[in-house]
């Protein structure tokens, strides 16, 4: 039988659409509590952030050039995207920079993003196909076989409704005054025996 359709809420259907930018705006807000820290000009915390953002950098090149994992090449850039964010925002002292580099992280998450996302709704509207196909291709068998259900049933019907009538017809036949079937087998008319009158039935 078909499933019943649910309807998403809103905030489930825009939640996926905000990620990119509650992350990127995440990432900025705690590079800046950072800095209000400590972390404005220290060439120590720079050189860590630093470190850290090109060595999943050079992972994220490995994964892409060896392994060939997607999964393992985005996550690794995304944190390294993240790593130098944090570190710029982090390291300077004004605002002006850190929020030209979360406008461009954020543009380039969403780029990505939205790639993902037509991946997602294609094989989403892929697999919806498939599941029609298969219900309309189940449904026209159980339609065939209800079908020839029918017409078997029909058919017992009509054989056992002959069935009735030839008996009826022949204790009728019996009944009738002057009825003699040694006179039907001599005139060379045939005379039904038993086992014919039970395969008739």
């Amino acid at each position: 039988m078909n499933e019943p359709l649910v309807a998403k809420h809103w905030l489930a259907l825009a939640a996926p659409k905000a990620g990119p930018a509650v992350a990127t705006s995440t990432v900025l807000i705690l590079g800046r509590i950072w800095n209000a820290n400590g972390a404005e000009h220290s060439i120590g915390d720079a050189v860590l952030l630093g470190g850290l953002a090109a060595s999943c950098a050079a992972a994220g090149v490995v994964c892409a050039s060896r392994l060939g994992n997607t999964t393992a090449t985005a996550t690794a850039f995304t944190a390294s995207a993240a790593l130098a964010l944090a570190g710029v925002a982090g390291y300077s002292d004004g605002i002006s920079l850190p929020l030209l580099l979360w406008a461009i992280a954020t543009g380039i998450s969403y780029g990505l993003a939205a790639r993902l996302w037509r991946n997602d709704h294609k094989e989403q509207t892929l697999h919806d196909r498939q599941i029609s196909v298969r219900r309309e291709e189940h449904a026209h068998v159980e339609r065939v076989e209800a079908i020839r259900a029918g017409a078997q049933i029909e058919t017992a019907r009509a054989g056992a409704a002959y069935a009735e009538q030839l008996a009826t017809a022949l204790l009728t036949r019996a009944s009738l005054p002057g009825y003699n079937p040694t006179a039907l087998a001599e005139a060379g008319l045939p005379q039904l025996t038993t086992t014919q009158l039970e395969k008739e039935h």
